[in-house]
């Protein structure tokens, strides 16, 4: 890609989420990021003010909704707000990392579909596209009106693991669960794997969990792969198990490092041998881990923009 991308129109902006994953997006499209100042009043106010003008532009504004999760999504749909009256030509929104998206249906009684709540925000503020990386659930796409790219990770730990040598069938790709089964199906066409799943059930509340694996993992190498790891509680029981089973070894690789609570201490002590992350939310420097290997999706967001602003498909860079 062009050290320097000649169209000015092209805004890229960066919020407090992640800027370092900003900061590399900007570096890998050749622009430098736009200027604007995100202040917080005594009282906790979000103040954005742009500081260059952007009218008649297509605006790209990077964004993760991590923790903290309702500061990061007030600045966006604040900055939204900020584009829109400074006239942009468009405001395209990239959400490597699209927060509340494990609330998208309704799984008890009287229980709100949040997911849905937050793509109303955004079109409301007036986001006019969205580019975002493995929503937890694909359907997530429908609960917008506008425009939604999704784009995959699963490519990038893919080639990464093959770096390593590891393909075919010594090897199995396992799913942590049921929903996960596609995502792993897709890991496993491209390594010329076979699959297995966890399959794991709660004999009564609050009893741990009966793990069973459909599929063979004796003797193997084992890839956990997942969209989100968050206390990292169910990779980690998930590992142990694969382990018990009579794996010689397993990996674990997820697009978005949730990484709350006792995580680090969980993978730290776990059976994985290493998990491979991606840059969709900044790791702090109190979650970093001798086990932990984080590969950066910079160059798939830059792609993916140029391709957005030149008006080109965004599927092909995955085929």
């Amino acid at each position: 890609m062009a050290n320097h991308y000649p169209n000015d129109k092209l805004k890229i902006f960066s919020l407090n989420s992640n800027e370092s994953l900003a900061q590399e997006v900007a570096d890998e499209i050749g622009r430098p990021l736009g200027k604007c100042s995100v202040k917080r009043f005594s009282d906790g106010e979000i103040q954005i003010n742009i500081e260059e003008s952007i009218r008649g532009c297509d605006v790209f504004v990077i964004q993760s909704t991590s923790n903290p999760v309702n500061d990061n999504l007030m600045e966006l749909l604040i900055m939204i707000d900020a584009l829109m009256r400074a006239s942009a030509r468009s405001i395209n929104v990239v959400m490597p990392y699209y927060g509340y998206a494990r609330q998208d249906r309704k799984a008890r009684s009287r229980e709100p579909i949040t997911a849905k709540l937050v793509a109303n925000l955004l079109e409301k503020a007036g986001a006019d596209r969205v580019i975002a990386i493995d929503l937890h659930a694909p359907q997530i796409q429908g609960f917008f009106d506008i425009p939604i790219d999704h784009l995959v990770a699963e490519p990038i730990l893919t080639e990464y693991f093959k770096s390593k040598g590891l393909e075919g069938n010594e090897l199995v790709i396992v799913s942590p669960d049921h929903g996960g089964v596609t995502r792993a199906r897709k890991m496993a066409d491209r390594m010329k794997a076979p699959i297995a799943i966890i399959d794991k059930r709660r004999p009564r509340p609050n009893v741990a969990e009966v793990m069973s694996i459909v599929g063979n993992v004796e003797g193997k190498t084992a890839i956990l792969i997942d969209d989100i790891i968050d206390t990292a509680g169910t990779i980690t029981i998930a590992a142990n198990a694969i382990i018990e089973s009579g794996a010689k070894e397993v990996y674990a690789c997820c697009t978005h490092p949730v990484l709350s609570g006792p995580a680090i201490e969980r993978i730290d002590n776990s059976q994985i041998k290493e998990l491979v992350i991606t840059n969709s939310i900044e790791l702090p420097e109190n979650k970093k881990s001798a086990k932990i290997k984080q590969l950066s999706i910079a160059k798939l967001l830059g792609e993916a923009v140029i391709r957005v602003f030149e008006e080109k498909s965004v599927s092909t860079l995955f085929e």
